[in-house]
């Protein structure tokens, strides 16, 4: 008999909570095997309400009661104190157990980083997690981290991020071999602060097992230039809500063209399946994996749809189904030997050039 696939699902996080998590656990079910089933983490009673409405569902679903909430404002260092016993810290513990194969929560983003950092631990000498997310872009969708996990970042920290986001995409979207770049301000040897110009020195010399690509800018990043692009989480959360931004004032006034007369309307109406296409292509994705960690956790969007949450489950499924972590933990052994300084050549080569 094929085994189980268990997903831990933080059922009160976000800002709705059950009203969302429950219809989007629904529309996960219908798009995922028999095999994948669902621990439920949170108020019982609540839980099981929402339930009773899809009978076809609950067979696949475990309630597992928790008395607590962690608040969406509440500080990193708060949770951790007062986390244990909480649908989060119980839907990633589930994970740590071997009770689940991955956690989604659309829950506080420092609290869920800081108690999965702490009961999974961090894998393969890793630092901190990192928050990836996709974008869409003119060839496909590009692999954009950090996205706020971690503001200040040396260079170790970057190429990190490059080992991850490189296995993540292989895993997420199935390219057998991304092309990886570094976020600069230029696309010369020469332009960057200290880190970047360090960090593309390492991936450069080719001791790390990736396409990398060199610098890329800003309009890169839509433009589709690489797979997946390695920034700070500084820039990188500045960058995607920018973009974020961006979308929603192009919606509106695309929707506001087209409401703005009788033609315009007709026009829309006659147009209306390829306008949600064009809706649907803006629209951010639905979740952010934490990279790093000893288990899969993702962070949803905490305004997230039952049909953003959905896609956040299938993601995890699909990420589970991977052997990415696996792939991290190979190059991240080839790490120590990529950051030496190069050796310097010896006196007599040196003369030796001099004289050529």
């Amino acid at each position: 008999m094929t085994q189980p696939l268990v997903i831990s699902i933080d059922a009160m996080g976000g800002d709705h909570g059950p009203p969302v998590v429950i219809p989007a656990v629904v529309r996960a079910i219908s798009a995922l095997p028999e095999t994948v089933r669902f621990l439920l983490h949170g108020d019982e009673k609540v839980i099981a309400a929402g339930l009773a409405k899809q009978p076809g569902a609950a067979r696949r679903v475990e309630i597992r009661h928790a008395e607590r909430v962690i608040g969406m404002d509440e500080k990193p260092a708060q949770a951790l104190r007062r986390g244990k016993g909480t649908s989060m810290w119980n839907a990633v513990e589930a994970v740590r157990d071997g009770q689940a194969v991955a956690a989604v929560s659309a829950g506080n983003t420092g609290a869920l980083m800081a108690i999965s950092k702490l009961i999974l631990r961090m894998s393969a000498d890793l630092e901190r997690p990192a928050l990836v997310t996709s974008i869409p872009t003119a060839r496909s969708v590009t692999t954009f981290l950090d996205v706020g996990a971690n503001i200040d970042c040396d260079a170790e920290r970057l190429v990190e991020f490059a080992i991850m986001g490189e296995a993540y995409h292989r895993a997420a979207h199935g390219v057998p071999r991304p092309t990886v770049g570094l976020l600069n301000v230029g696309s010369e040897e020469m332009k960057g602060h200290e880190e970047v110009r360090e960090a593309n020195r390492v991936l450069r010399e080719g001791k790390i097992d990736l396409d990398y690509r060199g610098f890329v800018e800003g309009d890169d990043i839509t433009r589709g230039a690489v797979d997946v692009i390695v920034t700070d989480g500084f820039t990188g959360n500045v960058a995607l809500k920018a973009m974020e931004g961006a979308a929603r004032f192009i919606n509106a006034e695309l929707r506001n063209a087209l409401t703005s007369g009788l033609t315009a309307t007709l026009g829309a109406i006659l147009a209306r399946s390829a306008l949600m296409r064009f809706r649907e292509r803006l629209t951010p994705t639905p979740a952010a994996p934490l990279l790093g960690l000893n288990g899969i956790v993702l962070k949803c969007h905490g305004g997230a749809s039952d049909r953003d949450f959905a896609g956040a489950i299938r993601l995890a499924a699909d990420l589970a189904r991977s052997d990415f972590s696996a792939e991290i933990e190979r190059n991240m052994r080839r790490l120590p030997d990529a950051l030496a300084e190069p050796s310097p050549a010896p006196a007599a080569e040196v003369a030796q050039g001099v004289r050529e």
